[in-house]
């Protein structure tokens, strides 16, 4: 049986190569979810009963070693890049994410590889609660996720989440059948040279500075719906119903609050929450995404969840015992040599593997053989 999801154990720099040269798969990756290692000097370790990064034990095992300079880590990074660079899909995005130490410089490396014209976002990733820790300095509790795109057509499906405004202040106006409502100006700022926005409606124009949010022709139309207020010295304001942005919801920001899983099985695993928006909000069904240090493989399974192929590729032999665990119907494929570690429990839901295909010379050298996954 053929499986479109792979599962790819080894050195993630063969992974990506294997996908163009061997599955001829550029330009057709959708969905880019990226978790590197961050420069951190540190190794980081797992037991049975807990894997969550802060909590890591000494006598525990190597999870993945994240030991690079910091230009090794950008070359490390760049090669990679540009990789993926290729597999991504004209309107396809990858998402990016890091810490504070290294993230400024992977922005300008981003910016190199994909054009700063395709920079869409810096999101602010809030990771953990408030730290007591005794430093100079103030307590660190978030981390950035890079976000763009290979061309400006990139797939978009307009995020938005919930909220709750049931004592929400702002709605402080009701209809006489008691539907709550608040008000917003009609127009914004910028004035409109030319423009149907910058014409009179009404016999107004638009506040110096500023253009009409809409045509005359639709502020007429909401004003003949009832959506618009006028005040008692002749301004116009929109409503806004809260039974209708409690339904709607509201714009995801660039502020995110997903925090770290206290019962992580991975070191450095994320929130599936979190993947679930990204997977979300840059793909469709039956789109391929990929994550090439998967990890734990929380990215592959929020694909799995919301109906996504995907490929995950990882040289940690703990990230893919877990990734073979969590998840079901794909092919596995070896490009590091020997056997590939098993799943707990019997291999039914395990796909057909592949032929074992023999490592290539790396290109780093010893101290970055240990390719890590972190999510």
């Amino acid at each position: 049986m053929e499986y479109d999801n792979r599962l790819i154990y080894g050195d993630n720099l063969e992974g990506l190569r294997y996908l163009l040269t061997e599955l001829n798969l550029a330009g057709s990756v959708r969905l880019i979810y990226a978790d590197p290692p961050y420069g951190t000097n540190q190794t980081f370790t797992i037991t049975e009963d807990r894997g969550a990064t802060i909590s890591r034990a000494r006598n525990g095992r190597t999870a993945y070693a994240d030991k690079f300079s910091r230009k090794e880590y950008l070359g490390f990074l760049g090669l990679r890049l540009e990789l993926m660079r290729e597999l991504l899909a004209d309107d396809g995005s990858i998402y990016l994410h890091i810490d504070l130490k290294m993230g400024h410089y992977v922005k300008c490396l981003m910016d190199d590889v994909f054009g700063d014209d395709r920079f869409i976002n810096d999101i602010t990733r809030v990771k953990c609660n408030p730290k007591n820790f005794q430093r100079k300095g103030y307590g660190n509790t978030k981390d950035v996720i890079l976000f763009y795109s290979k061309t400006a057509r990139y797939i978009w499906n307009h995020p938005r989440e919930a909220i709750d405004i049931e004592k929400d202040p702002r709605f402080k106006n009701a209809e006489q059948d008691g539907r709550r409502y608040t008000t917003t100006p009609l127009h914004a700022p910028g004035e409109t040279a030319n423009g149907r926005t910058g014409q009179k409606w009404r016999g107004m124009l638009p506040p110096p500075g500023r253009h009409w949010r809409y045509p005359p022709e639709e502020l007429e139309r909401l004003d003949q719906l009832g959506l618009i207020e006028w005040s008692s010295t002749g301004n116009p304001r929109k409503k806004i119903y809260a039974d209708e942005i409690k339904r709607r919801g509201v714009k995801v920001q660039d502020i995110w609050v997903f925090k770290d899983p206290q019962n992580a099985t991975y070191p450095t695993q994320k929130n599936l929450d979190m993947l679930r928006r990204i997977v979300g909000a840059s793909s469709n069904e039956g789109d391929l995404v990929l994550d090439p240090f998967c990890g734990a493989g929380t990215t592959l399974k929020a694909a799995a969840v919301l109906n996504r192929r995907w490929i995950g590729i990882d040289l940690s032999p703990i990230a893919i015992k877990l990734c073979r665990n969590r998840l079901s119907d794909y092919k596995l494929i070896t490009l590091c040599g020997g056997t590939a570690p098993s799943e707990e429990g019997p291999d039914e839901r395990m796909g057909k593997k592949d032929s074992r295909i023999s490592t290539t010379k790396r290109l780093f050298g010893p101290a970055l053989r240990n390719i890590p996954g972190r999510d």
